[in-house]
């Protein structure tokens, strides 16, 4: 299991545009992807549960990737973070 925490930047937090994104990106991945804020977790190949999450601007989330290609997806993920939020 590898793992990263991100503090998000973009003004408007995890809005629809950059959600859809994530979770075409962690669909394509074999391994399981699930992001954290808080106490509460949401698979990130869903978006309906990323956008549950509601995370705001200067929240922390963590993101987990578990399974075959988890350094491959960790290290993408967290590129993807950096870049769009």
């Amino acid at each position: 299991m590898k793992k990263f925490r991100y503090v998000v930047t973009d003004p408007e937090g995890i809005h629809a545009r950059p959600a859809g994104i994530l979770v075409k990106q962690a669909s394509g991945y074999a391994s399981a992807i699930t992001i954290t804020k808080g106490d509460k977790n949401a698979d990130a190949k869903r978006i309906f549960g990323v956008m549950g999450l509601g995370v705001k601007t200067g929240e922390e989330v963590t993101i987990t990737a578990e399974g075959a290609d988890e350094d491959t997806a960790i290290a993408e993920l967290e590129t993807f973070f950096k870049e769009n939020l």
